[in-house]
């Protein structure tokens, strides 16, 4: 074996060497590394290369936000109710070192830690107090485990009560609760909508009598008002024929002054206006004075057409 056969194999051996000990850490992870054994120190995000033989990458750290689910476990209330409750718990690394040597098995300290702690805090609180205050119950849990992982580099962010599961015949009996508050529920509402309907069907008569009455009213002003009309029309008739009489009694007037007749046509013409009287249906005829003239002033004419024929 040649000379430079070996040295090629040297070098190849020292780039699988050099290769096999650069490292990239991607984006939230973080490498924890040991060197002869000893906490060395913790990788970034970036590219690093370790010693060989003497530095060692201990653990690979997930810096994201994690998500536990506990199994159900039991517990029991201040009025000794036994009940099961299984939680999820959100956690985030923050301190690597602290979490690659602080305990040897973390996540199995969380969930005893968490057993613990539900059982503590169930304990003094009554079933119905229980069920309607997760919120309380999430807050304390939360506060005392965060407290309690600190040293373990831990920060636990949330803690939600999944499920409250408690024994069948408080099921049955909560069922049968919520089913009667669901009827009462439903019969208030249909109350409220008959209710309702009969005001609204009420309120609609009483717009109805309303617009009828206000359509009667106005129907009676109508015909006020048209018989007003028939009435102006009529007098004003009325008025004009009487203004046409005395306007055509004042021209015969003002046509006989004009003509200024004598006294035989005035004569004449009573003469005329008695003997319409006469042709009347009247027992008794009163005769003025200057009627009976008038007949002697007939004969005198009588007597004179006479003498003319002679």
């Amino acid at each position: 074996m040649g000379p430079f056969i070996v040295l090629g194999i040297f070098i190849v051996i020292v780039l699988i060497i050099v290769v096999s000990n650069v490292h990239v850490v991607p984006q939230s992870k973080a490498f924890v590394v040991e060197r002869l054994g000893a906490y060395h120190q913790t990788w970034k995000t970036g590219l690093h290369v370790k010693v060989p033989f003497i530095d060692k990458i201990a653990k690979r750290i997930n810096l994201m936000e994690q998500v536990v689910d506990f199994p159900p476990q039991p517990v029991i209330t201040k009025d000794n109710v036994r009940m099961q409750i299984d939680t999820v718990v959100f956690f985030q690394i923050t301190d690597c070192k602290l979490y690659a040597y602080g305990h040897s098995a973390p996540m199995t300290a969380i969930e005893n830690l968490t057993a613990t702690t539900i059982r503590n805090i169930i304990g003094e609180l009554e079933l119905d107090n229980t069920l309607t205050s997760r919120d309380i119950i999430n807050t304390k849990m939360r506060s005392i485990l965060d407290e309690a992982t600190d040293p373990w580099g831990i920060k636990v962010t949330r803690v939600e009560l999944k499920n409250i599961i408690p024994p069948k015949e408080i099921q049955d009996a909560m069922e049968k609760q919520m089913k009667a508050e669901r009827e009462r529920r439903e019969a208030i509402l249909r109350a409220e909508g008959e209710k309702n309907s009969t005001i609204l069907v009420a309120q609609g008569k009483k717009e109805s009598m309303i617009l009828e009455a206000e359509a009667e009213k106005q129907s009676q002003i109508l015909r006020a008002e048209a018989i007003k009309e028939s009435k102006i029309r009529e007098a004003e008739g009325e008025a004009a024929a009487i203004l046409s009489i005395q306007k055509a009694t004042a021209d015969g007037i003002r046509m006989i002054n004009e003509a200024q007749p004598g006294d035989g046509v005035i004569a004449i013409k009573g003469l005329e206006a008695f003997a319409k009287a006469a042709d009347g249906k009247a027992t008794k005829i009163i005769i003025p004075s200057e009627i009976q003239s008038l007949a002697g002033l007939v004969t005198s004419v009588k007597e004179i057409g006479n003498d003319d024929k002679q």
